[in-house]
C-alpha cells in the first residue's frame, strides 16, 4: 500500500507579528515550513484590507521557500505582473474576480508562476473543472474569506474528498491546498481527506516554537 506523502505547511503571515516580519518568516522557514502564504485584500472583494505588492517584494528578500500569494481583490488580472515582478511563486485567484478564468490563469503561467484557484465554500468544483489543464494548485477554503482565527467549516470536509476522487479519476498531478481554520484538531481529517497543503496562520505563528507546531501539522495524519 502506497503511503501518503506528509502534508506542505505555508504559514499564513496575516497571523505574524508585522513589527518583525522578516524574523517571523526565518524563523517559520527555518522551523520547517515548505511555502509562505501571503493572503492579499483589497476592502472590495473580501471586508478587509492587507497587503500588497510591497510585501510580496520584502517577503522575497528573506524568504528562501516559494512565496504562496493568495489574491482575494477584484479584477486580479490588472496586477499580474505587480506580484509576478515582486517575486510571487504561486498565485491563487477566485473565479468570481476574474472574467476569464482560463485567461488568467494562462497568463500566470506564462508569466512564470504556478496558477492556482480558490475555491469559496458556496463554490462548487464545477467552477474550475473545465480549466483544470491550466491549474496547478487548487484552494479549498474551508471559511469563509476575508479574516484570520475563522473556525473550520465541517461540510468543506466533503468537497476535499470529492476533489481528490475528481483529480484521482481524471489523472490529474494538481495540488489541494485547504485555508482555513487548519489546526491539530482538523488537520488530521483533512489530510486524510486528500490535502496536500494547510494553510496554517494562527495554527503557527500563536503557537511557538514554530518547528514543533509544523511537524504535528505536518504528520497529523499519520
Amino acid at each position: 500500500m502506497e503511503t501518503k506523502k506528509p502534508v506542505l505547511i505555508s504559514p499564513s503571515i496575516l497571523s505574524a507579528d508585522f513589527t518583525r516580519l522578516g524574523e517571523e518568516i526565518c524563523a517559520v522557514q527555518e522551523a520547517g515550513a515548505d511555502w509562505v502564504h501571503i493572503d492579499v485584500m483589497d476592502g472590495h472583494f473580501v471586508p478587509n484590507i492587507t497587503v500588497g505588492p510591497l510585501i510580496v517584494s520584502a517577503a522575497k528578500k528573506v524568504a528562501q521557500i516559494p512565496l504562496d500569494v493568495h489574491l482575494m481583490i477584484s479584477d486580479p488580472d490588472a496586477f499580474l505582473e505587480n506580484f509576478h515582478s515582486a517575486g510571487a511563486d504561486i498565485l491563487t485567484v477566485h473565479p468570481e474576480a476574474t472574467h476569464h478564468l482560463h485567461r488568467t490563469l494562462s497568463r500566470i503561467r506564462e508569466l512564470g508562476m504556478k496558477a492556482g484557484v480558490a475555491l469559496n465554500p458556496s463554490t462548487g468544483l464545477e467552477a474550475v473543472e473545465y480549466v483544470l489543464p491550466e491549474v496547478d494548485v487548487i484552494m479549498i477554503m474551508t471559511v469563509n474569506p476575508g479574516f484570520g482565527g475563522q473556525s473550520f467549516i465541517p461540510s468543506m470536509l466533503k468537497k476535499v474528498m470529492a476533489l481528490r476522487k475528481l483529480l484521482d479519476r481524471i489523472g490529474r498531478d494538481i495540488i489541494i491546498e485547504v485555508d482555513g481554520g487548519v489546526s491539530i484538531k482538523t488537520a488530521p481529517d483533512l489530510a486524510r481527506a486528500g490535502a496536500d497543503v494547510f494553510v496554517a496562520g494562527t495554527a503557527v505563528f500563536g503557537n511557538p516554537p514554530y518547528e514543533e507546531i509544523i511537524k504535528r501539522l505536518r504528520f497529523a495524519s499519520a
